[in-house]
């Protein structure tokens, strides 16, 4: 029972986590347009989170109880298992909170793409802002971030999953709206929206 437990809280930590750290792993695989799949799990995020930690304390809870003792040598080959140890349990339970707060530390995962852009004509510098569907976190942001930032003239790009859009300042001589678009739109949230400012 308590290494169903266990199995119960690691895919339950995982499934709460599913939806930031996807673009991460979109981008390390190179394949960015899986980003958004699991954005869906946002909403229900959390009551994974919640479920992930009531099913820890139960578990720590049935380790740390006394254990009433039976004469019979017949569970000590059951207990000795390392799957069903206090040092197994720790694991697991650091790996979950290490999992719930990815979309807290995702940023440091992702390189920096600032560089250094000469612009020769202010006239030339263009924002716009471009409303975006399906980001859900930090993680969704500096994976919009970094995509957009690849293109050449890209001044700045601040990305926001909680206003759901990407405010993007770009020399208009060295690329365009189409081709910023075209970024989003390649990490899997798609651009429905695009006002200049």
């Amino acid at each position: 029972m308590k290494s169903k437990l266990i199995g119960t809280s690691l895919i339950s930590a995982i499934a709460a986590s599913l939806c930031c750290i996807t673009p991460f792993l979109a981008m390390i695989a190179g394949t960015s347009g899986i980003a958004s799949m699991f954005s869906w799990i946002e909403p229900f995020r959390p009551y994974l989170i919640g479920l992930t930690i009531l099913i820890l304390g139960f578990a720590w809870y049935q380790k740390l109880r006394p254990q009433k003792k039976i004469d019979c040598e017949c569970d000590t080959e059951e207990n000795s298992k390392f799957i069903q140890s206090k040092a197994f349990l720790g694991i697991v339970t650091v790996f979950a909170i290490v999992m719930l707060a990815f979309p807290f530390y995702s940023k440091f995962f992702y390189s920096n793409t600032e560089k250094q852009i000469v612009v020769v004509d202010k006239s030339d510098i263009k924002t716009t802002k471009f409303q975006i569907s399906g980001m859900t976190c930090t993680s969704c942001e500096e994976h919009v971030n970094h995509e957009v930032n690849k293109l050449n003239g890209i001044l700045s790009s601040k990305a926001s999953y909680e206003n759901g859009n990407a405010v993007v300042e770009f020399d208009r001589t060295k690329t365009n709206e189409t081709e910023v678009e075209i970024a989003i739109n390649a990490t899997g949230y798609k651009v429905i929206n695009k006002k200049q400012n």
